[in-house]
């Protein structure tokens, strides 16, 4: 013959079920966040459980300190118009409750500290009393701060700590991808959207973290200078009594003479 059949090539072997079935072995179940959370490393566990713990303190913090605000600030304003209404400072003790907080605790460190200084001179008196308040107003202030410095911290370390977990997961990923020698999309997404995952969570906990804490300086700041009115309130009142007492020895002293 001219010429000869050409010879039949031998047909490809077909994969194995091995190397069917592997690329979807590395493919998580389930791709929600709860999901992605089980099948992630256990240092990105660790950081998103930490994160997510920081994000329930912030709204933890978020809503004492609003209850705590509420409550001091109609405290102060009821003190003030209480303090302004009033003839003198017993009588504004008397039309306070007894525990009406940091502004109550001013009147009666004024009504204490002119009991124990009957005779003594006015100035001195004043000087002491002017002490006191001072001492009251910071200690009112430093109690109203509390927990706004964790807010802080959370906001300002909480991306940070989320981009430790992504960075961390995304090495890990990396290492999954060598072993299994592919580059198929498939493979790679789910190991990288675990890895970026913490990142999130980290912004959700530092972002509102931030805002409550601005919200809450600003506040906090409202009420420092509402204390030091009602501050300024009892040293006017005590002010008018403690001459009110002088005129009224000096008119007995000129009627006895």
């Amino acid at each position: 013959p001219a010429s000869a059949a050409a010879p039949a090539l031998p047909a490809p072997p077909a994969p194995s079920a091995e190397a069917v079935s592997r690329p979807a072995a590395l493919l998580p179940h389930d791709l929600s966040p709860w999901g992605m959370f089980m099948a992630a490393d256990i240092v990105v566990k660790v950081v998103m459980s930490g994160l997510a713990l920081a994000s329930v303190i912030t709204w933890t913090i978020w809503l004492v300190k609003v209850l705590e605000l509420t409550t001091a600030n109609r405290q102060v304003r009821r003190a003030l118009h209480t303090l302004r209404e009033s003839s003198n400072l017993l009588g504004s003790a008397r039309a306070l409750p007894p525990r009406g907080g940091a502004s109550a605790r001013l009147i009666q460190s004024a009504l204490g500290e002119l009991e124990a200084s009957r005779a003594l001179p006015a100035e001195g008196i004043k000087e002491r009393v002017a002490i006191s308040l001072n001492r009251i107003e910071a200690a009112a202030g430093r109690r109203m701060s509390l927990g706004t410095g964790l807010l802080a911290t959370i906001g300002s370390t909480a991306p940070f700590i989320g981009l430790f977990g992504t960075v961390w997961g995304i090495m890990n990923s990396f290492i999954g991808i060598s072993k299994a020698q592919t580059t198929n999309l498939a493979v790679v997404a789910p190991g990288i959207a675990e890895a970026l995952l913490a990142t999130a969570i980290g912004l959700v906990a530092a972002i509102p973290a931030v805002i409550i804490y601005n919200v809450f300086a600003r506040a906090i700041s409202n009420y420092k200078a509402s204390l030091s009115d009602a501050s300024a309130e009892v040293m006017r009142h005590l002010s008018r009594d403690l001459d009110r007492e002088a005129s009224g020895a000096n008119r007995l002293r000129a009627a006895a003479e």
